[in-house]
This record gives structure tokens, C-alpha cells and sequence, in this order.
């Protein structure tokens, strides 16, 4: 489970105006359409042809938990396409995002500071271009280590450093051990 990933994409599906479908018939018809037949929709879950096509009839109903899991994160992954593409749009450009973290948090400063790390607790809102970042690793396909490394950066200078107004000669922010993360646009 991509911890960072997932949270930007749920941050992103909040935008959405309508819900995605909930029930499995609506849902591979959806699937079947976005992808253009069954037997992609097939190959990308895992199945046969002719099971998608009894969801599609409304002749199958209830899938296995494990395929129910596969089929709504697929059909959450395409939902309104030109909607995520506005809400990072704005995230990037205007609104910046806001992180909800507690985890492990210190950093590396000049002898004589104190730089242990502690759990903390914080809600910050990063400024657009961090938004871009994130969304930009993401959509790169970097791992949760490098959008991690991203937030991390984003708070040395937000939190850390307030925008240049305190720790100046602040070098490296650890950000580790994450219990909760949440993202708000």
C-alpha cells in the first residue's frame, strides 16, 4: 500500500460531483467502456471474459471480497478524469494542499541545537509549487520513499524554517515512523 500515493488520491477524489458506482454491475460497465470490451477488463482483473460479461448482464452480483477490492480501486482510479485533472490543476497553481501528519519528525542542524526527533503532530498548508511537486512524482510513478522525501523537504521550509524567517542554517529534515498522513486541496 502506497501510503503517500493513496492519500493524494483521496485528497483529489474529494473533488469529485458525482460517487463512483458502488455495486459490481455498474461498476464493469463502467470498466468495460473505459477500457473498450471485456476482455481487457478481464485481463486487468484477473478473470475470464465470460464472468465480466455475467456482471455486465446483471447475472453475477456479489464478486469475491478480494475482486470487489481490485474492481472498485480500478474504477476510482479512472472516475472523473477532467475533475482530477481541475483539482490538481488549482492544488498546483493557486490553492496549494494542506498535510495532516503525526509522525517521527527532527532534523539535522549545527552542534549545539536541538535536533532529537519526536513524534509530532502537524497540519500545514504547503504552498502550491510543493502541490505540483507531489502530484508531478506522483503521476511520474515515484515511489512513497520520494514523495515522502518531498513532504519532508516541503516542511523544513514551511514548518521547520517558516519560510526563512528561523532556522537558516536548518540542513536536513526527517520525517519517519508516520502514523497518520491525510492531504486536503
Amino acid at each position: 500500500m502506497s501510503m503517500f500515493g493513496d492519500g493524494l488520491d483521496k485528497a483529489v477524489q474529494k473533488a469529485f460531483t458525482r460517487p463512483a458506482p458502488k455495486s459490481a454491475g455498474p461498476q464493469m460497465r463502467y470498466m468495460v467502456k473505459q477500457l473498450g470490451g471485456t476482455k481487457a477488463v478481464a485481463e486487468l482483473l484477473g478473470m475470464s471474459q465470460r464472468q465480466v460479461l455475467r456482471y455486465v448482464a446483471g447475472k453475477a452480483k456479489k464478486p469475491r471480497a478480494e475482486l470487489a477490492a481490485r474492481l472498485e480501486r480500478e474504477v476510482a482510479k479512472r472516475w472523473q478524469p477532467q475533475i482530477r485533472a481541475k483539482a490538481r490543476e488549482k492544488a498546483a497553481t493557486s490553492g496549494g494542499i494542506v498535510i495532516d501528519a503525526r509522525a517521527r519528525m527532527g532534523y539535522t542542524a549545527p552542534i549545539g541545537s536541538t535536533d532529537q526527533d519526536r513524534i509530532r503532530h502537524l497540519t500545514v498548508a504547503l504552498p502550491p509549487r510543493y502541490a505540483a511537486r507531489l502530484f508531478d512524482a506522483q503521476q511520474a510513478g515515484a515511489s512513497d520513499t520520494e514523495l515522502q522525501k518531498i513532504a519532508a523537504d516541503a516542511l523544513k521550509e514551511v514548518y521547520f524554517q517558516d519560510g526563512g524567517r528561523r532556522a537558516g542554517s536548518l540542513d536536513e529534515v526527517r520525517f519517519t515512523d508516520i502514523e497518520h498522513l491525510e492531504f486536503e486541496l
